[in-house]
């Protein structure tokens, strides 16, 4: 297996104390490796503490993230919902408006009727006596409205204007005597109610389909207001997480190297325990394999001096021929 190393860390950086001063006792050799694994597994505990940090982060963005979106969600629902009644009020709006004018034109036909029975039946005086009796309650009307008065010549218009009205009154039931012209008149009075009642309803429809829009603008500007909210953690939460990958793969390359050194630390005292039961015997023992394996360890040497990647065979190897 290839020896998996830390950023800006060699394996062979790690020996270079002990390689380079090859007469150091092999006891030497153990406490400066036993030194840089346990230094290598605290680099190696530090970072993954901080991944463990980084993935808590991780899930506490991903938990707003979902949290946003779900009110996202709930809020999109809502605003269909008014769209859906906005758009069922603007139907009522059209269909009404249609109602409307035609109630509207039957009004307009009935009065045109009206005014032609009036002045066939009814002399020009008495329908100009009428109409300046209008007009003259419609000025002193106006005046009551906008002038400040004394309260006795206040009195004396609202006197004034009740006098005409009753005029007026007493005219048109004059005029309506006939039978057929009251009966007109009734019908236009009819068709000017139905007109008014669907004028009405079609304001009534316009302001509730108004207020929909109103209730459907604003979910769908807090919509967008919150999914930007979303957004923005789920570039935290990417972010967080490539930094917490980070720090799992640094800890597992230096856990992977620490266990190599393990290893070799192994290798070596069973070695030292060989030496120490047969003294005399190491030198035989570390030159004494065939010429084509120390060649080969030698050339393996040469790459772990330079910091390439050695697999563990290749560790041992170098350990069996006594390069370390």
């Amino acid at each position: 297996m290839p020896v998996a190393l830390p950023a800006g860390e060699c394996l062979s950086s790690l020996f270079v104390p002990i390689t380079a001063n090859v007469g150091c006792p092999m006891s030497e050799y153990l406490e400066e490796l036993d030194h840089k694994r346990n230094k290598l597994n605290q680099e190696a505990e530090a970072h993954r503490k901080k991944r463990d940090r980084m993935n808590q982060e991780t899930k506490r963005y991903a938990e707003q993230r979902d949290q946003l979106n779900s009110q996202v969600k709930k809020l999109l629902l809502e605003a269909n919902r008014f769209k859906d009644k906005r758009d069922d009020l603007n139907v009522k709006v059209r269909e009404e408006k249609s109602t409307r004018d035609t109630l509207t034109r039957d009004y307009t036909d009935l009065k045109s009727q009206l005014d032609k029975l009036k002045k066939s039946r009814i002399s020009s005086s008495e329908e100009q006596s009428l109409g300046k009796l209008k007009k003259e309650l419609h000025g002193l009307e106006f005046k009551q409205q906008t002038s400040v008065l004394e309260a006795d010549k206040e009195r004396a218009l609202i006197e004034k204007i009740s006098q005409i009205k009753r005029e007026i009154k007493k005219k048109e039931k004059e005029m309506e005597g006939n039978d057929e012209i009251r009966d007109l008149i009734q019908k236009v009075r009819d068709a000017k109610k139905r007109m008014d009642e669907s004028h009405h309803r079609v304001n009534e429809y316009a302001d509730l389909a108004q207020k929909e829009h109103e209730a459907m603008i604003e979910r769908f500007s807090e919509s967008d207001r919150i999914r930007k909210e979303a957004d923005s953690s789920q570039e935290s939460f990417v972010e967080s997480k490539i930094k917490a990958d980070e720090e799992h793969h640094k800890h597992i390359d230096l856990i992977h190297l620490v266990h190599d050194i393990d290893k070799i630390i192994f290798g070596l005292r069973q070695r030292k325990k060989v030496t120490e039961r047969k003294p005399g015997k190491t030198q035989v023992q570390t030159s004494s394999p065939a010429q084509t394996g120390k060649a080969e360890a030698e050339r393996i040497y040469e790459k772990f001096k330079k910091g390439e990647k050695i697999s563990t065979e290749d560790l041992m190897l170098l350990q069996k021929y006594g390069f370390l």
